[in-house]
């Protein structure tokens, strides 16, 4: 009687997952267009003149999508730049082949292989948290794609401790599957807003942020699944790609907060900057984990700033 009970709940929990992966995907349908790289398809939106200048690149961390980076940076940027923002493989509106293909060198050849399939032969990235690692990839393993690097609270390096156990359960074979299909939608509903708020602090979340990034597309199973294979697999890409980040030849900089208990500073920013030839390293006493919110002016201000110092020749080199 108990086993038929729990096999009753777990059928209703999985059709009640169908049902809002209906839903949300109504919700929050792809805004651009698809580009095909191996196996898997990258969503990307292109926003913003396209004759000004160097394109620039943005690309979001863990647990996000294309824009948790639009809003407001993107759009900010995009009055006078051409701005390109991609869906990471698996996470919003992109796939990828198989679930491990999770760690930054994967998915900086894939990155790289649409910008070269959109006709970008070189930009400035962005790179938020997660996508620290690949920025730090992109410019080690396809240095002539990056004119330069912007790193907003990013990690780069190994840390003490894991993931979250949740995590390293959902990337279990068949446990993990399991869980995502029947209990992470409907649970997360009501989860996902406290878990943003943490992000955000020591700063406010914005109101309707939740629904203005599109965060519900990440509780869809197979994006769940991506995105726990992403971070139970990053620690050991970090600290394999860690001795090289003195070969780094694009200009850096890195903008951080101190009270960022999300990725810290002390770990990743400082020591990314300590390493890297060409890094300037910006850090903000009250600044949280969310820098494109908190800060976008300053941001903005610093990319411009960048691309003022790259000259022509540097910005067409092949």
């Amino acid at each position: 009687m108990i086993v038929m009970s729990v096999v009753t709940a777990l059928v209703l929990l999985a059709l009640a997952t169908q049902a809002g992966i209906v839903v949300v995907q109504r919700a929050f349908p792809p805004q651009g267009g698809m580009v095909e790289v191996d196996g898997a398809t990258l969503h990307v939106v292109d926003i913003g003149p396209r004759d000004a200048g160097l394109p620039i690149v943005m690309l979001h961390g863990a647990s996000s999508n294309l824009e948790a980076m639009r809003r407001p940076l993107g759009d900010l940027l995009a009055r006078d730049h051409r701005v390109i923002l991609v869906d990471r493989p698996g996470h919003g509106w992109s796939t990828r082949a198989r679930a491990q293909d999770s760690t930054p060198q994967i998915q900086a050849r894939m990155v790289d292989d649409a910008l070269r399939k959109l006709g970008i032969a070189r930009a400035i990235f962005v790179v938020h948290s997660w996508s620290g690692a690949l920025g730090a990839r992109l410019a080690l393993d396809h240095p002539t794609r990056v004119a330069g690097l912007v790193m907003l609270a990013p990690v780069t390096h190994p840390w003490r401790g894991g993931v979250g156990r949740y995590n390293e359960l959902i990337a279990t074979p068949v446990i993990g599957p399991l869980l995502a299909y029947t209990i992470t939608l409907p649970l997360g509903y009501f989860l996902a807003d406290a878990g943003a708020r943490n992000v955000f602090l020591p700063q406010t979340m914005p109101d309707g942020f939740v629904q203005d990034s599109a965060t519900p597309l990440l509780l869809r199973p197979r994006e769940f699944i991506a995105n726990a294979y992403d971070l139970v697999t990053l620690k050991e890409a970090v600290a394999a790609q860690a001795p090289r980040y003195g070969d780094i030849n694009a200009p850096v900089t890195i903008i951080a907060g101190e009270p960022d208990k999300t990725v810290r500073t002390s770990i990743h920013a400082r020591l990314f900057a300590a390493t890297v030839p060409n890094a300037k390293l910006i850090v903000l006493p009250d600044l949280g984990h969310m820098v494109q919110n908190a800060v976008p002016d300053r941001v903005k201000a610093e990319i411009e700033t960048m691309i003022g110092k790259i000259t022509p020749a540097q910005a067409a080199a092949d």
